[in-house]
Order: structure tokens, then sequence, then C-alpha cells
């Protein structure tokens, strides 16, 4: 059966758990939806309250605190919340590409520091790590060998060593000065191994741990985000296409094709079920670089192509969003005592009563963590948007 572009997003919606919040666990329900989009510290929290039932903050205050959530570099090279026993596999699948944006950048080549330098730097680093560290500390430490480039290789080995961000504090858990800990991985991706003719090369997981952690993630993709194809899954990981097209082939008949309205081969597990076309997409207030809009190719499932100018900026922020049915139908940010809601086309009536009884919600949990949050960009509203309908919505 052929699958429209309607029941394509509500199958990522579905999978979201942004067609019905769900009582979870949040450990649970990041596992669930693959990983959180966590460069802004905020943004995992808004997007589990578009998810769990009685989302409370301090629940993922507890989780980010104990391990329980990793908060890391991953997909994308940018930072993402997955759970604890999802850190290791995704760090090996994720970890050649991590390694390779940094070692063969010039800004850490043109130090003349070699990527041999930064892996003999994994164990040492690993151990200093034992304990919670600022950025700056690790720099002092390393000065005494690289002196003025103690700084470029901190920025390369944050990225690809098995680190992960430690709660400094803050309304969402993570404050200005990072703290970085050691975290936990799977074996052959914390310390380099020899080059001896069959061993794993210095900086990269075992072949076998790797190939397993593709898989792993490609499945949990899928789940969360399905159907999907290969392009989408490069999309979310920046995975080059002969490790994906390897880790379809492996899967087997784990993963089966199914036909969309696109050119693209489209993928899903053999299990997964897809909403009919008539299921009901309620309004949702999503985070900055919430991850359903960063899931599949551009411009993506739920965000129409004559919106993407306006939300994804030149720059690569990705505003914080109004869902209405189903679809990107304009952006909201905090205001003073309360949401100003910013429609991109006109909407009816139950729509923004829908989007009114979220920002209403959405500024009592705001109130008492951050009633201004995201206010750094609140310079993205300054010009304006074209042809809109604009509402405020008081705490």
């Amino acid at each position: 059966m052929l699958l429209t572009a309607r029941r394509l997003a509500l199958a990522t919606l579905d999978r979201q758990l942004l067609l019905e919040r769900r009582r979870l666990d949040v450990a649970e329900a990041v596992r669930r939806i693959c990983a959180l989009q966590a460069q802004t510290p905020a943004s995992p929290y808004l997007a589990l309250w578009n998810r769990v039932r009685d989302f409370v903050p301090g629940d993922l205050d507890a989780a980010f605190a104990d391990g329980r959530i990793v908060k890391a570099t991953l997909m994308r090279i940018t930072l993402h919340a997955v759970h604890a026993e999802d850190y290791a596999p995704y760090h090996a699948a994720m970890l050649s590409t991590l390694r390779a944006s940094r070692v063969h950048d010039r800004r850490f080549t043109s130090t003349e520091l070699t990527p041999a330098d930064a892996d003999a730097l994994l164990p040492p680093l690993a151990d200093f790590l034992a304990q919670p560290r600022s950025g700056a500390e690790v720099e002092e430490e390393f000065t005494g060998r690289f002196g003025e480039h103690a700084h470029r290789m901190w920025w390369a080995l944050r990225t690809y060593a098995p680190i992960r961000h430690v709660p400094t504090g803050g309304p969402w858990s993570f404050a200005q000065p990072h703290s970085y800990l050691a975290a936990a991985t799977a074996p052959g991706s914390v310390a380099p191994r020899s080059t001896a003719a069959g061993s794993t090369a210095p900086g990269s997981a075992p072949p076998s741990e790797a190939a397993a952690g593709v898989r792993r993630l490609l499945l949990a993709h899928l789940r969360a985000f399905g159907p999907a194809s290969a392009q989408d899954f490069a999309r979310f990981t920046l995975l080059g296409r002969s490790v994906i097209t390897r880790a379809l082939d492996a899967l087997g008949d784990r993963v089966v094709r199914v036909e969309g309205p696109g050119r693209a081969a489209l993928f899903d597990l053999a299990d997964a079920v897809v909403p009919a076309e008539d299921t009901p997409a309620p309004p949702r207030l999503l985070p900055m670089w919430d991850s359903t809009l960063l899931a599949h190719a551009v411009p993506g499932r739920v965000l129409p192509p004559e919106y993407r100018p306006l939300v994804v900026r030149r720059n690569g922020d990705m505003l914080p969003c109004l869902l209405v049915d189903g679809q990107v139908a304009g952006v909201w940010r905090a205001v003073d005592g309360g949401l100003e809601l910013t429609a991109f086309q006109r909407l009816g009536k139950a729509a923004w009563r829908g989007l009114t009884e979220e920002a209403e919600k959405l500024s009592a949990l705001l109130a008492d963590r951050d009633p201004a949050v995201y206010r750094r960009y609140g310079h993205w509203w300054d010009k304006g948007f074209p042809g809109v309908e604009t509402t405020t919505v008081k705490g």
C-alpha cells in the first residue's frame, strides 16, 4: 500500500509521542524517541513536556544527575540527550564521523598537531575526567604538553572522546561553565589500541562495535521517526552512504521496504504500524531544534517548504514552532508575562483555542523555571514575519 505524505507525517508524530502524551518515565521516553537535541539546555525539558503526560521537570533533573540520561556530542556533531544504555553503541556508531570532523579540520591541523597526538591523549583524559572538571581545568592540565595549542586539542577531544556533560545548576540543569565527566562506553572507544595487523586504529571503535552501533542507531531511528529513507538517516546522523547501506543489508528482514509519495526508497520496522489518514494531530509548541524537524531530509515531514526560511535561520538556528494539524504553522517566543504565538497563515478559532490552551500550560511550567526561555534568540523576531496572525497568551 502506498503511504501518503499525510500518513508519513502522522507516523513520525505518533512515534515521537506527539499525537498523544504518554505516561512514561523520562528515561524511557527518551529511549522511545531515540534522542533529544540538547544544544540549548531548555530544549530537552520542553521536548518532554510536549510528549510525557504530567511531565515534572525535576524528574529530568534527577535523570541527568544520576546518569540515567546522558548529554553528549553525538548525531550531527551536536549535543543530544540519550538513554544511558544507548550512549555506548551510539558513540561507537558516530565515533569515526566525530573524530574526522575535528582532527581533519583546519582549526586543528593548522596547529601542526596530529590525529595521533589527540588519540594518545584519550587515556590520560579519561583518567583526569574520572571526576567532573571544567573545560578550563582540562586545558590547564594539558598546557604543559601542548602550550597554546591545548585549547585546540580540547576542542577536538571534547567532540569525539567519550565524555558526557555534568549538571552544573541553573533552571535547565546545565549552565555555564560546562562541566565534563568521562562516560562509560563500549570497549575500544576510550583508549587507543595498537595499529598492528588485525587490530583497531587509534581513536576508533572496533569495526564490529561500530557496525553494531550503526545498526542499533538505525533501528532506533526507524522506531522513532520511521518510515524513513537512507537519506533521512544520513541527515539525522551525518553517516556516509556506504555505512548506512551495509547496516540496512545486515538487518535483513527486521527492516522492510514501504512505498511512499517520493522517489526515495523508504524503510520501516517489520512490525511497525502507521496511523490512518484521518487521525487527528493535536496542537503542540515545539522547542528550538526539536528532533522531529531534524530527522528527515530537507524540508522534512512536518515543515512546509515555504515556511522553512522563516523557521530555519541562515546560521542554522531553528526557532520554536507551532504545530497545527501535524504541520508547522508558526513560531512562538516568551515575552513579558506569557508567550507570543505567531502564525504564518490564517488559523481558525479551534486551532487558536488549542494553541492557547497549550501556551497557558507551557507558561505555567516556564514560570517556575525560566519565564524568558530562549531570550537570546529574540532578535529573529525584530524584522517580523510576513502575512501573519499574532496573539499573546498570558501566563
